[in-house]
Order: C-alpha cells, then structure tokens, then sequence
C-alpha cells in the first residue's frame, strides 16, 4: 500500500515537481504493528522547460527570486546595461591610445611604446595600493556612493584615453593619470560589488551571486566588444563621429549607474542613514522603513557628498553629527518639559526610580 504523505510543486529554479510516498510493507500495518515502512521521493521535470531552466541557471541565482533581496534584479539590469556601454567605449579610447603609441606608423618604436606602457601600468599599480591604503576602510560603509564614483573616475580615464593623442608633448602624462582613474575605479568598484553582494544574498548563497554576476557581465562584455569594434570600425578616422558617440554613451553610462544605485535599498546602517533616521524620529517620532531612508538618501558621488555634508552641518541638517551614543542615563537632564532650541527639539525623557545605569 501506498499512502502520499507530501507534495511540493515545483516552484524552484529547476521548474521540478517533488512527491513524497511512504510506502508500508505487504503485511497489514495494523495486524503487525512493527512493519516496515519505506520513504520514496518521486521528481518529475517538465521536458519544455530545460532550455529556460539553463538559462536561469547560468545568469540567474539557485532559487530566484527567493534567494536574493526584491531589488537585486532592478539593480542587475541597470548594472548590465552601464557595463555593455563601457565595454564599447574601451574600444574607442583603446583606438585612441594605441594611435597615440604609434601603432601602424613607420617611426614607432618597440622599445618606446613598451615602456610608454610599462609607466602607464606601473601607475595604475602604485594608484590602486595607495588609494587602498587611505579609503581601503571606507567602501563598505559607503557602498553607493562609491560605486558611482568609481564609475565617474573611470569615466574622467576614459576621457583622457581619448584626449591623449591630441596632445602629443604630454602624451606620456595624460596616459598614465588615465590609468590612475581606472585603478581607482578598480578598487572602489570591486569593493563595493563585494559588500553588495553580501546584501543580494538572503540564503547565505553569495558565492553564487557572485558567479552569476560574473556571468552577467561576462555576457555583457562580450556584447559590448562586438559593438565596440563595429562602432571604432565606422568612425575610424572621424573625430566628431567618435567623439560624438562616446559622450551619447557617457552620458548614458552615469544614468545607468544612477539608475542601478538608486534601486539599492541597503539594510546596514552608515553615518547618512543614520542622520536620516534621526532626523524624521525628532521631527515626527516615527522610524523610517529602509526603503523610505533609501529614497531619501544622498548617492552622489563622494566629492559631492563631502561638499554636501559640510553644507548641511552649518545648516542644522545632520543630526547625528549632535547626538552622542554610549552616555549614562544619570547625565541626561529629565524633566516635564519640552525645549525648543531653533529648529531643534529636545525631548526630555521620564526616568523611573527603579532606572539604572548601563555600562
């Protein structure tokens, strides 16, 4: 006899219906009270879906969309979308540089363009260990922001890629500062992908978000190099059209990146997140969901943001620059009352006498 004791309906990545059989021995479970009994899982797979199955499989994390947090994909997409852009603008200002080396002249020289690259990478190197060294414990915190600054200052690498053949006398300069952009970006941007995958991950899977985005962007990258060579191929020796096609695309790249980062909804807390949660429990003591804080929140990149919060502590609008965390309840001054200093409010709190300090 055979009794289904579960059944699960295939809403997994594998589009797999599941059933569970316990089945009991030919000797009448009631009559023998010790029978043996057996479990049978039976998987079916639907036949039509493999090609979509494989699909998923490669681009999109085991179990989506329950795996990853709701804003995963808005952000993936967005993300993608930048990253076919950069790839076919590489090609353009790789075209720019290579000319600019003096590759296809009879008077380029083997031994100058190689060291011409040499300082250009050794540049790159020195600029992606110091910035480390001195923004290295910053990224994590600040993860949005410098997700679009990095793509800012490679966007300022590939302007100087391009500019540099035009300027020949500083050609060696332009280069290397060109390749000290990207090495920022390279840092920043890796760091942040890092902490950004950690917040995708909701099953403790971020291995495999990690590789499926390197799918994505592997993709992505192989698109983009197969347009790229067919826009550098059209616009050779057309400098208004390559120029033309380059700011369309950079202009287009930072609206991606805005988009893709303002999809975020982050769940830690940093010092903007903080002051915006400060800000709206004095004002109308309700706590902000992280939505609401994401949406509020500045994602500028960081040299705006510093200009910014300079700005917003003279004006009275950052909270958490006036609030101290850690004091003893014993040196708070309780009262009936309410204080209006200004613009800001301090709320005086009722302690009971079986209070006590902590810490």
């Amino acid at each position: 006899m055979a009794v289904v004791a579960e059944e699960y309906y295939g809403h997994d990545e594998a589009g797999i219906r599941t059933a569970a059989l316990c089945t009991e021995s030919a000797v009448d479970a009631g009559a023998v009270p010790n029978a043996s009994r057996r479990i049978k899982l039976i998987r079916e797979r639907k036949v039509n879906s493999s090609a979509w199955r494989n699909i998923r499989l490669a681009f999109l994390p085991e179990g989506y969309p329950n795996s990853v947090t709701p804003d995963y994909l808005p952000f993936q997409t967005w993300d993608t979308l930048q990253g076919l852009s950069t790839y076919i603008r590489s090609m353009l200002s790789t075209q720019a540089l290579l000319t600019g080396i003096g590759v296809g002249q009879n008077t380029a020289s083997v031994l100058g363009a190689t060291f011409q690259w040499f300082l250009r990478d050794f540049t790159g190197m020195l600029g992606g260990i110091l910035f480390t060294l001195f923004k290295g414990s910053n990224l994590d915190s600040n993860a949005k922001q410098w997700r679009l600054t990095a793509d800012f200052m490679n966007d300022i690498g590939m302007v100087l890629d391009l500019l540099s053949p035009m300027f020949p006398s500083v050609f060696v300069f332009m280069l290397c500062m060109g390749s000290l952009s990207r090495s920022i970006t390279g840092v920043a941007s890796g760091a942040t992908r890092a902490a950004l995958t950690q917040h995708f991950a909701l099953r403790q899977n971020a291995a495999d978000v990690s590789a499926k985005e390197g799918s994505q962007e592997t993709l992505a990258t192989m698109v983009g190099m197969l347009v790229g060579m067919l826009v550098a191929r059209i616009t050779s020796g057309h400098v208004l059209a390559i120029w033309g096609c380059f700011l369309i695309l950079t202009a287009f790249h930072m609206y991606a990146n805005y988009r893709a980062v303002s999809c975020l909804c982050l769940t830690s807390l940093n010092r903007e997140r903080v002051s915006i949660l400060l800000k709206a429990f004095v004002s109308s003591d309700k706590v902000l969901t992280p939505r609401q804080v994401a949406q509020r929140e500045q994602i500028l990149p960081l040299p705006f943001i510093s200009f910014w919060n300079k700005w917003s502590v003279k004006t009275g609008g950052r909270y958490d620059r006036l609030i101290k965390f850690g004091v003893r309840l014993s040196s708070v001054d309780f009262g009936p009352r309410e204080v209006h200093a200004g613009s800001w409010k301090c709320v005086h709190l009722c302690r009971s006498p079986q209070a006590r300090d902590i810490g």
